[in-house]
């Protein structure tokens, strides 16, 4: 099986599938830190959490880097059946679980991105593609398994003139792992956002949030981002 975490040539250009999150933050920079020469692409898919987009930004303008937000929202009455894009439905509270957060499943989300990540990847020349899927996400998100991603590799190498590869570098990592390395590299995660509400605290309540304490918590850390009050 081909390794997802490394990149086979380093250097040359490459696509950050960046939303702004805790993850794909990581993966930029661990891309960065890689030699790569960075290109950040974010999707607006009518995310409740769409402030994530306005984090992401602000960071790449501050890491200087060439960052699109991509509008894709017309697809929204396609991927409409999930908590995450339609704010009508409850968004789940409780611990990140296959029970409270198979609401949140956005219909081949990642498969989407990625598509569209890889088109970009061939149109500006680039050699790769990092996105941010990572071992605690196989329970819960199909499109970020591994068997996943292998497919998708597959096909990335034969879809166009011009393979791209597909790097996830903690596809088999935790949450409190991926923000291990990230302290190594020195990052300052305040500058990221999990809540899947977007509001303007996070809740410190959905799956996500508790998820992001939890990874803090193992590592002794305390959490840099404002909750609410009553969330903490």
């Amino acid at each position: 099986m081909p390794n997802f975490s490394t990149p086979s040539h380093q250097g040359n250009e490459a696509v950050v599938i960046y939303s702004g999150g805790m993850d794909s933050f990581t993966v930029l920079h661990h891309a960065i830190r890689m030699g790569e020469r960075v290109h950040a692409l974010s999707f607006d898919y009518g995310q409740r959490h769409g402030r994530e987009l306005d984090i992401a930004a602000r960071q790449c303008q501050r890491l200087g880097i060439p960052h699109r937000i991509v509008d894709i929202r017309a697809i929204h009455g396609l991927i409409d059946q999930s908590a995450l894009t339609d704010a009508g439905r409850a968004l789940p509270c409780g611990d990140y679980d296959s029970e409270t957060m198979a609401a949140t499943v956005v219909p081949n989300r990642n498969m989407i991105l990625l598509s569209l990540a890889i088109a970009n990847a061939v149109n500006i020349g680039a050699a790769r593609v990092f996105y941010g899927a990572h071992g605690g996400d196989h329970v819960l998100y199909p499109d970020c398994r591994p068997e996943f991603v292998q497919r998708m590799n597959d096909v990335a190498a034969i879809a166009n003139f011009d393979a791209v590869e597909i790097i996830a570098p903690y596809l088999d990592k935790t949450k409190a792992e991926i923000l291990a390395d990230g302290v190594t590299m020195g990052l300052d995660y305040r500058s990221t956002w999990t809540c899947y509400l977007g509001e303007e605290l996070a809740c410190g309540e959905c799956g996500s949030c508790r998820e992001r304490l939890a990874a803090f918590h193992s590592n002794g850390l305390v959490d840099p981002l404002p909750y609410r009050q009553e969330a903490r």
